[in-house]
């Protein structure tokens, strides 16, 4: 995603207040960050995004590093009574405000957008939960597994060709594979997906998370249309985005068995690499046969089933005959959906990768960003809470009496420092002292040149325990 041409981001200028905790709601305000907002993120002073506690690589927490890049961090104990007025006035400087509490936990903690937008109407207030604001589940907790499980993504989808007629669905065809990826296919394809059956099968394991990362691309789109519509009306508005049913939003989707062909499949070379082929539509297809010397294959993309199990055959055996790079040498020229299949270092080394820009490297962490982005670390825990606060209008005295309001901390006592930054001191410190060393002594040889040695006469230097001479 770029836009061209432009001399400002998108969002330069909105403020947006993330209250949210873990992988939805901090992926949605990234999309914000990367954008142009101003996204400050309000955690708890007690150890902040529990996405700050998961596991260690060298010594770094990648996944927060990654999900909040371009962002500011504010520390602030939503719990304490303390924390309306401080919330009030963010909120009186802010444009958008993302939650991601049940209903009733967004109500305690005064973030709900009922209560928000009836002091500041002009908000946008996007809540991320479970279930969404109602229905019998609202209040269930529940993490991605669950709400793919509820969603059916976790049993095994079969094909869903007719083999009775000997023709495959619509999904499998070029023409009419658009269609079904905008609709939820044609209810013909979903006939045998959506019948009652006596035996499910074993479920498997969920890969991508795709109900928290299908709730916050949908948060990031509802809040660029709650900005676009207060832009006409003046008002803010409620985006109420519920991760079940992103997460059931992919079942539209026809499955990867839904297009199982020879036409679109993984084919091993002679050097154990992978190519993928995507020959959906008819000119890709008969391009790809004649290039492997098989025309005779053209016409039996869409074959019944025993037929297309030996064109499968027929094509695998012929792709071994080469390795992956001679295959692509011989494609180059070609206007043919094959592509090599990359391990991840291979992608991120790829040229077109690099030529559009979209990798950005910070401290060893690896950013996938929009083309040329400029990418600023994650903040550290409560870096920021002093600047945003005087911007929002808490002097220093306020600040200091939440600060010692009680045993629970409403403000962190200090800034904390980057990790590492006292090492990086240190050692800087070392520096400038081996620097300034020379500088010393010359200063010293020079007093001594110009004051007379005078001796004390019958005084003995009297040894200190420990001391060394230089």
């Amino acid at each position: 995603m770029i836009v061209a041409g432009a001399a400002m981001r998108p969002l330069d200028g909105v403020r947006v207040l993330d209250v949210t905790r873990l992988l939805p709601g901090s992926y949605a305000t990234l999309l914000l960050a990367d954008l142009g907002a101003d996204v400050v993120k309000v955690e708890d002073p007690r150890g902040g995004d529990g996405m700050r506690t998961l596991p260690l690589a060298d010594g770094r927490n990648v996944y927060f590093e990654l999900l909040n890049r371009n962002k500011r961090s504010v520390t602030l104990d939503l719990r304490s009574p303390d924390a309306a007025a401080v919330l009030d006035a963010l909120c009186a400087h802010a444009d958008v405000i993302v939650d991601s509490f049940r209903p009733s936990t967004a109500r305690r903690l005064r973030v709900h957008p009922a209560v928000l937008r009836a002091r500041h109407p002009h908000l946008v207030c996007a809540s991320i939960s479970g279930f969404g604001q109602s229905g019998p589940y609202a209040e269930r907790a529940a993490h991605d597994i669950n709400y793919q499980a509820l969603a059916g993504l976790l049993f095994a989808r079969g094909s869903t060709r007719s083999t009775s007629s000997g023709q495959a669905h619509s999904a499998g065809s070029g023409q009419a594979h658009s269609a079904g990826s905008g609709q939820a296919g044609s209810t013909r394809a979903k006939k045998d997906a959506l019948a009652p059956s006596a035996s499910k099968g074993e479920p498997r394991m969920p890969g991508p998370l795709v109900g928290d990362i299908g709730a916050a691309t949908q948060t990031a789109i509802g809040v660029l249309a709650a900005l676009l519509l207060r832009a006409r009306t003046g008002g803010g508005s409620v985006v109420d985005v519920s991760i079940h049913e992103a997460a059931m939003a992919w079942s539209m989707f026809p499955s990867t068995s839904d297009l199982e062909n020879a036409c679109y499949a993984m084919y091993e070379t002679a050097d154990g690499n992978w190519l993928a082929l995507g020959a959906l539509e008819p000119k890709f297809w008969i391009g790809f046969c004649e290039r492997i010397g098989r025309p005779d294959l053209a016409p039996l993309q869409h074959a019944p089933d025993e037929e297309r199990a030996r064109v499968l055959r027929d094509v695998r055996e012929v792709m071994r005959g080469r390795t992956r790079d001679q295959w692509l040498a011989h494609f180059a020229d070609a206007d043919v959906c094959l592509t090599p299949i990359n391990t991840l270092a291979e992608a991120l080394a790829d040229p077109h990768v690099a030529a559009r820009g979209v990798v950005s490297r910070d401290r060893g962490t690896i950013h996938i960003t929009p083309p040329h982005a400029e990418v600023r670390p994650a903040p550290a825990l409560g870096a920021d809470t002093d600047e945003v606060l005087d911007a929002a209008g808490i002097g220093v005295s306020e600040r200091s009496r939440l600060r010692a309001s009680g045993s629970r901390t409403r403000l962190p006592a200090h800034v904390p420092r980057p990790r590492g930054a006292r090492l990086r001191e240190s050692r800087q410190a070392r520096s400038a002292s081996a620097r300034a060393r020379p500088q010393r002594f010359a200063r010293r040889r020079a007093r001594a040149r110009r004051t007379p040695h005078r001796p004390i006469v019958g005084a003995t230097p009297t040894p200190v325990a420990g001391h060394r001479r230089r």
